[in-house]
């Protein structure tokens, strides 16, 4: 019987997966709110940009959880909201995105917004850079902020 289903799956066609974006938690109790929703909007916006995404996934942490990623693989000794790890590069997006969550919502009280606009502007902006945009010079900030501030505006809209 266990040979019959073997067989079964070695006959099923595989595809790598695609168009997935997918959200987990690690070392903080962290759900996004309407996942669909915002998955959605995350692929709206890399089809505005004329890429094609094929898998992303966004992994909710702690400052601490963070922080050593950003120590051990990019060597840097900082605190940070976001760290993206791309494995495709445009037009393929392909990639892990960790965000602190405890570093987002100490952002959105210092800038005064909701925690909610902070957190969403932080994941396109990790979309983004999957997406080639750059933010190192001051007209790539100038850049990124209004791509930022437009796909904001669209999530707003759905």
């Amino acid at each position: 019987m266990s040979e019959e289903l073997d067989d079964q799956w070695v006959n099923l066609p595989f595809d790598e997966e695609t168009d997935q974006v997918d959200f987990f938690s690690e070392d903080i109790d962290f759900e996004i709110s309407t996942p669909e929703s915002i998955a959605s909007w995350i692929k709206q916006i890399i089809t505005q940009e004329a890429k094609q995404l094929q898998q992303l996934s966004f992994i909710f942490c702690n400052d601490e959880y963070l922080h050593k990623i950003n120590v051990e693989y990019l060597d840097h000794d900082t605190y940070t909201d976001i760290i993206t790890f791309p494995y495709a590069e445009p037009p393929l997006i392909k990639g892990d995105l960790f965000i602190s969550i405890e570093r987002v919502k100490e952002n959105a009280t210092k800038l005064n917004v909701p925690f909610e606009q902070e957190l969403f502007r932080v994941i396109i902006h990790g979309v983004l850079h999957l997406c080639g945009y750059g933010d190192k010079s001051e007209e790539q900030k100038i850049e990124m902020r209004k791509k930022e501030n437009a796909a904001l505006e669209l999530l707003k809209k759905l």
